[in-house]
């Protein structure tokens, strides 16, 4: 696989997404968790999805509980927390393992395209952003610690 456009994924409400669906978008794909110091990047994500969506931004969100065990709850509490809390609109996805054995072959991918820190692949904790551009190649990765807003002139770069 080539693309991040070549996997599949479970949605927050159960279904299966084709990533091919976000074809010519460009893409930030990010794991989360509801009870993780970097929690209110949700607004800032949310924020650049309102500010670059019609121009092609989608955000993509991947509740993971690896880390720290900070995502504990069902994929139903999850969406209503990230709506009641955040006001997130875009696409969420069913939780996820980004790490070991069971990482879901997106974030293998993901990972693999756009190591960390002196080439690790791992994803070190929550919130680790990677960015795509229009043709479904990962162009960046981005630490936890960076601000979503911090994103925006690559974001706008690839627009």
């Amino acid at each position: 696989m080539t693309s991040v456009y070549d996997f599949s994924v479970k949605r927050i409400d159960g279904k299966t997404q084709k990533l091919s669906a976000y074809k010519g978008k460009v893409l930030l794909v990010v794991n989360t968790a509801s009870q993780c110091g970097f929690t209110p990047q949700y607004a800032g994500l949310q924020k650049l999805y309102e500010k670059y969506g019609e121009r092609g931004l989608v955000v993509l969100g991947f509740p993971c509980n690896q880390f720290g065990a900070q995502e504990p709850g069902s994929e139903k509490e999850i969406a209503r927390f990230c709506e009641t809390s955040f006001g997130v609109t875009f696409p969420m996805f069913a939780k996820v393992d980004v790490n070991g054995d069971s990482a879901h072959p997106l974030f293998q991918h993901l990972k693999a395209a756009a190591p960390g820190i002196l080439g690790s692949e791992s994803i070190k904790w929550n919130f680790t952003k990677f960015l795509v551009d229009r043709g479904g190649r990962v162009v960046k990765r981005y630490a936890p610690n960076v601000d979503p807003e911090k994103i925006a002139p690559d974001i706008e770069a690839l627009l």
